[in-house]
């Protein structure tokens, strides 16, 4: 057996189109296609349901993906070990980040950069946090930062970085201007702009208006916090905003942002990783710079407030 069948599978798994999966391996489709019926014949088992076109993994094939992703997981694990035995930390750091908490990830890249001059940081923002905790599971991204999950989450690791808590966005003629707080149902009047009701973010809000007996009703609708800010910026729509993106964006001119109370609402956001030993070099180098950095201190303030 060779970690490239491995590799082939994964990605047709990923990809599931055999076309698609030969070209993110940079390979031709038959080369990957008798890679993947030779890894079927070394293991007797039918792997891939096959027909004029790809009809999806057997049940053996989805249990066999789980092993690859895995093995693949640790013999990357393994060179990056011994790179950093080596040279120092030089492998690359594959983070997720859901939106609402992606202004915060900075607090964490700067220190482990500055720690590790050797290391890179590849960065996606826009990840729902189903994915990015599948993505998690599957050694797809190395770590990421998100609302923090429930129980049952036995197979990952968690370390808590701060309370989101939310503010909201106006400009200073249509909000309730000179006041430092307003309150849910305040907002809930306002024409608003909100994230997709998809979005973890957006049903956190849904939560507490729903818990207030309101249910406002958003016309513009986003995947996008920055999204959100530039739509306030035009004057005609108002926001629920993270107060963690205040350290991003200020509060623009023209905007005012003051915190939400009646409730006063948060949700722990954190690092998570795969719960594995010895597991990722570098999701260990983020941990150990994500317990050094006291990101709720540092986002403990609200600018302009």
């Amino acid at each position: 057996m060779l970690f490239r069948q491995l590799e082939y599978l994964v990605a047709l798994a990923r990809e599931r189109h055999f076309s698609r999966a030969a070209q993110a391996c940079h390979v031709s489709q038959p080369a990957l296609s008798e890679a993947v019926r030779k890894l079927e014949d070394e293991l007797e088992v039918l792997l891939v349901r096959r027909g004029r076109a790809y009809q999806g993994l057997t049940p053996e094939g989805e249990r066999i993906v789980l092993w690859a992703q895995r093995i693949l997981a640790d013999r990357d694990a393994l060179r990056d070990e011994v790179d950093a035995l080596r040279t120092g930390l030089s492998g690359r750091l594959r983070i997720g980040s859901v939106p609402t908490a992606s202004g915060a990830v900075p607090l964490l890249t700067g220190p482990l950069c500055a720690a590790h001059p050797l290391a890179t940081v590849e960065l996606s923002t826009d990840l729902r946090s189903e994915e990015l905790l599948r993505q998690v599971r599957n050694f797809e991204i190395d770590a990421g930062i998100t609302y923090l999950p429930g129980p049952g989450a036995d197979d990952l690791r968690t370390l808590p970085l701060y309370e989101e808590r939310y503010v909201l966005l106006t400009s200073l003629a249509d909000g309730p201007a000179r006041h430092p707080r307003a309150t849910w149902a305040e907002a809930s009047r306002l024409p608003l702009c909100l994230l997709h009701t998809g979005m973890q973010g957006r049903r956190v809000l849904d939560e507490v208006f729903a818990g207030l007996g309101l249910e406002p009703t958003p016309r513009v609708e986003t995947d996008s916090v920055a999204s959100l800010f530039a739509h306030v910026r035009t004057g005609h729509w108002a926001s629920v905003v993270p107060y963690a993106w205040l350290h991003v964006f200020g509060v623009p001119p023209g905007m005012q942002a003051v915190l939400l109370v009646e409730p006063v609402h948060s949700a722990p956001i954190g690092l998570v990783i795969a719960a594995r030993e010895p597991g990722s070099v570098m999701a260990r180098a983020l941990l150990d710079v994500a317990r050094r950095t006291d990101v709720a201190a540092v986002l403990g303030s609200l600018p302009g407030a």
